[in-house]
């Protein structure tokens, strides 16, 4: 190799790990979050009931419990974002490669289709060992969205940028004109509604539920639009695209409050109160323009952080690398897992306090075992199938 040779694959090398180490960085930390919503339910039996568009919703008598579910809210949107994100720099780097459009499709048509096969099959099981039991046939959770969210995204690949924002604000606004009155709550608006647009369920006659869909895609393929769009940045100019998401993070926050104040458009529905709790606890169910604004906001205000701390971020949080590296394979995992420590360690359930280190402990029981899985997936042996994983 020469030198020139040697120095532009260094620096090729520099800007892959630049523009993946932030991303990498925010996937492990909202995916550890996630993981403390799920020890909440499994340990301490203290899941929120949902935010909702219509029905009852969810109050806290104290901020410890509200806090506890307002860091989760970040999660769900940040793996839409991320997800689009990711997509554009593995269809970038297989071009590179010589891989053709169909390929680069058929691919994340693979991925999605495995996505929505692990929900079903796998995924749902875990949440049959919830606290309480579980009455549901068919959920549609967040895999199943992200493996649809893949599947559509895969053919917007090649869209102008300005396409993208446009498509983007449709679906935002589009969200919030396509929901029902909240008082409507509970009438079945048929699979199809539930399984794309709307969440809710359909009653099984016999008791229970034939469906609940908490993730329609529809609403959801606004984050996963922004993420392509913002994966294109990233191949431009990492540090332009650094700059963009700081700038962007605090226009999002800045317009979320304006929305929220004024509590009309935006809000799907009126707040409970004007209380700072109630504030922040914007409808989640499908994604309301406030939500979308408030966490993307965050979001993006954290991909901007991480990319600033990278020098000493690649050290300080290798832990959130290596869990934003295995985001699949924790997620399967962490549901098992946690389900085992709330039977094992607390049947009856556990105080708020109590399940927090056990959140923790959980945390460092997952960190081996992802770091192993990184490995594995590493080898060339396991590259064929687990790339789809």
């Amino acid at each position: 190799m020469s030198f020139v040779t040697h120095r532009l694959t260094i620096a090729r090398s520099s800007q892959i790990n630049q523009r993946l180490f932030a991303p990498d960085a925010l996937r492990g930390l909202i995916i550890a979050l996630m993981a403390l919503d799920h020890a909440n339910l499994f340990i301490a039996h203290r899941h929120s009931s949902g935010e909702y568009w219509g029905g009852v919703f969810p109050a806290y008598n104290n901020s410890l419990n509200f806090l506890t579910r307002f860091v989760t809210h970040f999660c769900a949107p940040g793996f839409f974002l991320l997800l689009g994100v990711g997509m554009t720099l593995f269809a970038y780097s297989r071009r590179a490669q010589g891989w053709r459009k169909p390929a680069i499709v058929r691919h994340f048509w693979v991925r999605g289709l495995a996505l929505i096969a692990l929900q079903f099959l796998v995924v749902n099981r875990a949440w049959e060992l919830s606290p309480g039991g579980w009455d549901i046939r068919i959920y549609i959770g967040v895999l199943s969205a992200l493996g649809l969210g893949m599947i559509v995204g895969s053919l917007l690949l090649c869209i102008r940028p300005g396409y993208l924002i446009g498509l983007a604000l449709v679906l935002l606004v589009g969200t919030e004109l396509s929901v029902p009155n909240p008082n409507t709550w509970g009438s079945s608006f048929g699979w199809f509604t539930h399984l794309f647009l709307l969440p809710g369920g359909v009653v099984d006659p016999a008791g229970g539920m034939l469906l609940w869909s908490n993730y329609p895609v529809l609403p959801w393929l606004e984050l996963v639009v922004f993420g392509l769009l913002f994966g294109r940045w990233l191949l431009e100019d990492p540090n332009l695209a650094y700059r963009r998401a700081w700038k962007l993070g605090l226009a999002f926050l800045v317009a979320f409050l304006f929305i929220r104040t004024l509590d009309g458009f935006g809000n799907i529905r009126p707040r409970m109160s004007d209380g700072w709790m109630d504030i922040l606890n914007p409808v989640k169910y499908p994604p309301s323009i406030s939500f979308t604004l408030m966490t993307t906001g965050a979001n993006l205000l954290l991909l901007w952080l991480f990319a600033r701390t990278r020098a000493i971020g690649e050290v300080l949080f290798q832990p959130l690398i290596v869990f934003g590296q295995t985001p699949l394979f924790f997620y399967v995992t962490h549901l098992f897992l946690y389900a085992g420590l709330g039977a094992l360690i607390a049947p009856q359930g556990a105080s708020l306090i109590a399940m927090l280190p056990l959140w923790l402990l959980g945390l460092v029981m997952l960190y081996p075992l992802c770091l192993g899985y990184r490995r594995l997936k590493r080898l060339q042996a396991a590259r064929a199938v687990l790339q789809f994983l």
